[in-house]
């Protein structure tokens, strides 16, 4: 089996604070709300959220679907999360959040050592991860917005992983539509 180290990192301000943009990341079941390679993240099992939490994950890769399962590694509630993807992602996901100008300052790493024939991955530029990447926080800015102008932030609606309002600190501005 082929195994190939990759490591990408985005620095992106967002224009939303980190009490709207922290929930979203550290919470796997609104992935598929702004990423678009996110087709499906569902918790396993019903144990307090935390360390070790996981979640079934399906990315899309192409036409292609790539199943794997997402492991909550570290937590620094409203400013720091880590998930470890299992093979054939083999990878982890840093995503720290600080204040900046009324907005956030998302510092994302993403590094592995990818398996498989998503080992192939690895030989695209960096520069052209960062614009595959770069379309989460897309997505991201334009699911706050719209949460912004139906006026969901604050309401009260339950987010996807009902633990995740008390582990993030975010109290119910973790809004979902339905």
């Amino acid at each position: 089996m082929t195994i190939v180290w990759k490591r990408v990192v985005i620095d992106v301000h967002m224009p939303h604070p980190p009490s709207r943009v922290f929930p979203l990341l550290a919470d796997p079941g609104r992935w598929p709300d702004f990423a678009p390679a996110v087709a499906f993240r569902q918790r396993i099992g019903d144990d307090p959220v935390g360390i070790g939490e996981r979640w079934w994950a399906v990315d899309r890769i192409g036409p292609f679907r790539v199943r794997f399962a997402d492991v909550l590694e570290s937590l620094d509630p409203g400013r720091r999360v880590v998930w470890h993807s299992t093979s054939p992602w083999n990878s982890r996901v840093e995503y720290a959040c600080l204040p900046e100008g009324g907005g956030t300052r998302v510092h994302a790493e993403y590094e592995g050592d990818i398996a498989g024939w998503l080992g192939l991955t690895a030989l695209i530029p960096d520069l052209v991860w960062q614009g595959i990447l770069m379309r989460d926080f897309h997505g991201l800015t334009r699911l706050l917005h719209a949460e912004d102008l139906r006026g969901d932030v604050d309401r009260g609606r339950r987010p996807a992983n009902p633990e995740a309002a008390r582990i993030t600190g975010a109290g119910a501005s973790v809004a979902r539509a339905g």
